[in-house]
């Protein structure tokens, strides 16, 4: 049935097409228990052997949570998801799922502080290398890629730099490699744009951001698109292909088919690292999602007024909104976005510099200064000296995070009050 429906109805129904089962309620309850009650040592033993479906214990699932995986599911078009306890943690999953010790992946070097950060600094720890390159050249993915990559990682929209990628040409230069396209669709959402669409094979989101929408709560999820044929590369994907000793010897592709990414994410990683999302929060996050198409939409509009008027200002020296009719991202935006606007995200730098970009922030009366993207309300802040503080000069210049850079994070408030306080604020600055 979901097949049919628009986005904006799947936001609000998905998931929970009729009552709930237990209580009638036409709003999804909050299931806050932490296990559940077996039918019988048989049903217990069938429940940890995956021959039938249901619930054990909240650390792996919890029906509030299955409603807004379902929910998530529908929205990006994939066949299975899971919710985690935030978006790192979702990051973290999605790559630990496919990589062990001695394997590495390639991603584009504009990604959100800290998965730049996991990426360059943790996972080495763990014996997984990340290779960075430029995410405006997929051509060249071949030149990083040996027999131990596992899969190509990329952010829609990088955070904080504002570039978009072409997910269809970075899809098409992985798959032609034998691997998986992993995409962080966190900045746009899938009302604005669905990877899995585009040919990415799995999507993660930060769901502390826009699907939240209100800044009150943290999670993740990962999105799996079920295309991926692992085992047509059984050898570079052991984990999900051949026997797996942390579940009891099942062989994930024969026992689950298309669903082997997502129930191995659940049933290994998340039942034995524990990063769960709570029940309170997934019920938050269907709040949040029940108005995402409007807000996504006020967001975007509000963002494309603002990039408008910082370029026309004398004391800006460039804008980053792949809305502006000059934006050299306009046309992977173009292509990849479904038409209900560019996103909430603007960077700018100021004439001033960074002394000025720090006056600037602490000048600001409606935007926040706080590091947090998608809330209701708008927001501000300088990554050189925050989120991005610990990279080196060159780091930075990789990540598309120049000295001078500003971002914000566009709200849902007048737009005439936003320019306001941003006009007052770039005044200050001098």
């Amino acid at each position: 049935m979901t097949d049919a429906l628009h986005p904006e109805t799947l936001a609000v129904h998905a998931g929970q097409e009729e009552a709930d089962s237990a209580t009638n309620a036409r709003a999804v309850p909050i299931y806050q228990t932490t296990s559940y009650v077996f039918d019988s040592t048989d049903h217990a033993a069938d429940l940890f052997a995956l021959k039938v479906p249901g619930n054990i214990y909240t650390r792996i699932m919890n029906p509030t949570q299955s409603v807004f995986e379902t929910r998530m599911t529908a929205l990006e078009g994939g066949v299975g998801a899971l919710a985690t306890a935030s978006g790192s943690s979702a990051v973290t999953y999605a790559v630990l799922n496919l990589t062990y010790a001695g394997d590495n992946i390639v991603a584009t070097s504009t990604l959100y502080g800290g998965t730049y950060a996991l990426f360059a600094h943790t996972l080495p720890q763990f014996g997984i290398e990340v290779r960075f390159v430029d995410p405006d050249k997929p051509e060249e993915l071949a030149q990083h890629v040996d027999e131990k990559t596992k899969a190509v990682f990329a952010e829609t929209v990088g955070n904080p730099k504002i570039n978009v990628v072409d997910i269809r040409a970075w899809a098409d230069a992985a798959h032609e490699q034998g691997l998986p396209l992993l995409v962080d669709n966190t900045a746009p959402t899938p009302y604005l744009c669905r990877v899995l669409d585009q040919g990415a094979d799995v999507a993660i989101h930060s769901a502390t951001k826009y699907i939240g929408g209100h800044g009150t709560s943290i999670g993740g999820v990962i999105v799996d698109a079920g295309r991926f044929d692992w085992a047509a590369h059984a050898d570079r994907f052991p984990g999900l292909t051949q026997p797996d000793a942390a579940y009891h010897g099942v062989v994930w592709t024969e026992a689950v088919g298309e669903l082997a990414y997502i129930i191995r994410a659940r049933t290994v990683l998340l039942r034995n690292t524990g990063a769960a999302v709570t029940p309170m929060n997934s019920w938050l996050f269907l709040q949040g999602l029940e108005t995402l198409h409007l807000r996504m939409e006020r967001h975007s509009d509000n963002a494309q007024k603002v990039a408008e008027h910082l370029a026309a200002h004398d004391a800006v020296a460039w804008v980053n909104y792949p809305g502006l009719a000059d934006s050299p991202d306009k046309a992977a935006a173009d292509k990849n976005f479904t038409g209900h606007g560019y996103g909430g995200l603007v960077s700018f730098g100021i004439k001033s510099g960074r002394e000025g970009g720090k006056k600037l922030i602490e000048a600001l009366t409606l935007f926040s200064h706080l590091a947090n993207i998608g809330d209701a309300k708008s927001l501000a802040i300088h990554n050189a000296t925050t989120t991005h503080s610990q990279l080196t000069p060159e780091e930075l210049e990789a990540a598309g995070v120049p000295e001078d850079m500003v971002r914000l994070s566009v709200g849902i408030e007048h737009v005439d009050d936003l320019i306001a306080d941003l006009d007052q604020a770039l005044a200050a600055a001098g």
